[in-house]
Parts: structure tokens; sequence; C-alpha cells
């Protein structure tokens, strides 16, 4: 969250800076850390069905999301900026498109990778990546799985979660 508050604070004067970030933190891919899961499990789903061959040559090198997703530090700071500007525009699945387009961009690199090197070009991207590059590969990227949005798709995965806790808890919690 540092790197975010830097960039606000960078942009932005100190009192408009503060009011951005408790905003960013008051939505729900923020503030629902144990829900992290679920949005892992979202992402991949949209993962698998726009780079099934990404897909499944991470699946091979046991590369899970929670391995690349949550460092923002990896993208050069102008680049950064755009997506968080577009993420305080469009939302959440705006996240989710920028890591597919991502690993739109660079789907030939990683696939001559192992395990070791995706996990290190991954935390620090080219300097040289543009935004405009970025943004196309975004646009490319599809958001629809078996006729559902994102937003159904990660509310159908919350649901089958609850499900999931309510069996686990005593009777007592459930009523």
């Amino acid at each position: 969250m540092s790197f975010i508050a830097a960039v606000l604070i960078l942009n932005l004067e100190e009192a408009e800076a503060f009011i951005t970030f408790a905003n960013l933190l008051n939505k729900p891919c923020q503030m629902a850390f144990f829900r992290m899961l679920k949005y892992f499990a979202a992402f991949e789903v949209f993962f698998e069905e726009n780079l099934p061959r990404l897909f499944n040559h991470f699946q091979a090198n046991n590369l899970t999301p929670d391995l690349y997703l949550i460092d923002c530090k990896s993208l050069p700071l102008d680049v950064a900026c755009r997506v968080w500007d577009v993420f305080c525009r469009d939302g959440e699945e705006s996240l989710f498109r920028t890591g597919l387009g991502i690993l739109r961009l660079f789907e030939e690199v990683l696939l001559q990778m192992d395990f070791i090197h995706i996990a290190q070009f991954l935390t620090r991207l080219p300097e040289d990546l543009q935004p405009h590059t970025l943004f196309t590969a975004m646009a490319n990227t599809h958001m629809v799985s078996r006729n559902r949005r994102w937003a159904q798709v990660f509310a159908a995965l919350m649901k089958d979660g609850n499900r999931e806790t309510d069996k686990n808890s005593s009777p007592a919690l459930r009523s």
C-alpha cells in the first residue's frame, strides 16, 4: 500500500491524497484480504479463458496468482499511475484486465521461462513498457466466462465460499 500512497502524494495535495487513499481502502478488493483467494480464483477463470497456453504453463510450473498479482511496484511509475486512474474510474475489474493484459503482452516470453524466471520477470517488468501497448492488450481481454461477467463470476465464487464456510461451521453459527 505504501507504493500506492507514494503515487498519490506525488500527484495530489496531501489532504486530497489522504482522502483518495482512504476511499481506495474502502473498495471491496482492498478491504477484504480474507476474500483474496476468491479474487485469485476469479482471476484464474479469466486467465484460463483468455490465455489457455500460458495458464497451463503457469499450472505446470506451480505458479499461483498470489506470487505475481499483489505487487504493483513491478509496473513503471507512469504506467502504474494510468492503471490506478482507470481503477478509480472503472473499479476492480480493471485490475483483473491489467493483470491479464500484462500476461497477454508477454505471453510468448513467459512461455519460454521456468518458475524462477517467470516470478522474477513479473516482479520487475521492462521499464520501456508503453501505456498504450498495455491498454491495447487490456482491451483485447474478454471479461466474460460462460456468459457471466466478472462481477457475476466473483459473486458465484463468493457464494460457493460462503456455502463451504456454512458447511464447516457449527449449527449454532449457521442459525
